[in-house]
């Protein structure tokens, strides 16, 4: 009986690696469609959000069969319930990087006001958040969850210089503010991605020790 517990949990883990490689995809898709300006990556963006979606449902399906078929131990229980926080947090970034496209849509054909070099930074940061919090929870790596949540510093930093930098363009001329704000909720979207990455970090802690801290 543990035996197939044990393989249960295995298949649970490659479900979660491959929605989070869903996710990454989608981010970095979100990302490109906005620095090309292309309309098809957008639709792309919007196709991965509907696969996100699917995952989340067979692997909240998966959890709650293990959770009545089987007969967990409280550690089990740890890792299983946070399955289903990780992946509540994890289809909410796949809503945010189509929230991205979705306002990308609107700049598709416009001269951009500024470089938006750090906003791609922002995506990578948060992709390379999303892709090591699932590893550790995984690996039940407790140090590599604690690393993610601190990183969450530095894209909060990324979006304050974005911020920055878009007020400053707004003050040279009043005529970029629609494109600033626009520019502004896409970096506040890529914020919001790497709350829920560290979210994310904070419940394999849980998973693992129990509490939901990292200090």
């Amino acid at each position: 009986m543990r035996s197939r517990f044990d393989k249960e949990l295995e298949n649970l883990n490659l479900e979660l690696i491959k929605m989070g490689s869903l996710i990454e995809n989608s981010i970095e898709t979100s990302a490109k469609s906005l620095i090309n300006q292309d309309l098809s990556l957008v639709k792309k963006v919007n196709e991965y959000e509907k696969e996100i979606d699917e995952m989340e449902k067979t692997i909240e399906s998966h959890c709650l069969k293990l959770l009545l078929q089987q007969q967990p131990v409280a550690s089990d229980l740890r890792i299983i319930s946070t399955a289903l926080k990780m992946i509540t947090d994890m289809e909410r970034i796949g809503d945010n990087a189509e929230d991205i496209a979705e306002i990308t849509k609107y700049l598709i054909g416009q001269k951009f006001i500024k470089d938006i070099v750090h906003i791609p930074q922002m995506a990578e940061a948060t992709i390379s958040m999303v892709r090591r919090s699932i590893d550790a929870f995984v690996n039940k790596d407790k140090q590599l969850a604690i690393e993610v949540c601190e990183y969450d510093d530095v894209v909060d930093d990324l979006f304050m210089t974005v911020k920055n930098e878009l007020i400053e363009k707004i003050y040279e001329n009043k005529e970029y503010g629609e494109q600033a704000i626009d520019l502004l909720m896409i970096a506040k979207y890529f914020e919001r991605i790497g709350d829920h990455a560290q979210n994310i970090a904070e419940w394999v802690i849980f998973s693992i020790t129990g509490e939901h801290k990292y200090e």
